[in-house]
């Protein structure tokens, strides 16, 4: 069970402020959320084998094969700003 001193507690761990309506809001949010866990555990899963992508394209175990790509030219026509021979952006650390 959530109550607001657990909500307090991870907040402060998270180094966030919240507001007393904010405590009551995530209260209720985070309950929730662990009485959604307690259905998904008691679900019978017997006989279901794990896994963890569920579409086999997408399964980043799969063998390493080179493939032809685009050349560089075509690649950057996309950028707004070449300069060199690589996408130029702008500046962000000052």
């Amino acid at each position: 069970m959530i109550d607001k001193k657990v909500v307090e507690h991870i907040a402060n761990l998270a180094k966030l402020e919240v507001t007393e309506d904010e405590k009551a809001s995530f209260t209720k949010e985070l309950d929730s959320i662990l009485e959604y866990m307690e259905q998904l555990n008691s679900a019978n899963t017997e006989g279901v084998e794990p896994t963890s992508f569920m579409v086999p394209e997408h399964d980043p175990f799969r063998d390493d094969r080179e493939k032809e790509s685009l050349p560089a030219e075509k690649t950057l026509q996309n950028g707004p700003s070449v300069k060199k021979g690589f996408f130029a952006v702008p500046k962000v650390i000052t």
